[in-house]
């Protein structure tokens, strides 16, 4: 009896779940879409010369639009982690 019991409990040990659900999973690559797209956005307008000040550093997509894209995202991850699907 109690070698049975063991190999069930070896049995249940060795399938494999998940920690989430497959909607979870679909948000989470959502938010991770929204928070490289936020960095995408952020991205460049350097200047080639160090000694030529480029005012495009300050426009509102890298001020204002970007950072708020990758908080969105982060939120949108955090709503994934705690989704229920089940509900």
């Amino acid at each position: 009896m109690g070698e049975q019991k063991r190999r069930e409990e070896k049995k249940q040990k060795a399938t494999h779940e998940f920690v989430f659900e497959k909607k979870n999973y679909q948000v989470m690559l959502i938010g991770l879409a929204v928070i490289a797209l936020g960095f995408i956005l952020m991205a460049g307008g350097g200047s080639d010369d160090p000694n030529v000040f480029n005012p495009e550093i300050f426009s509102w997509r890298r001020i204002r639009l970007a950072p708020t894209l990758v908080l969105l995202g982060f939120g949108i991850e955090v709503y994934a982690i705690l989704l229920n699907p089940k509900k």
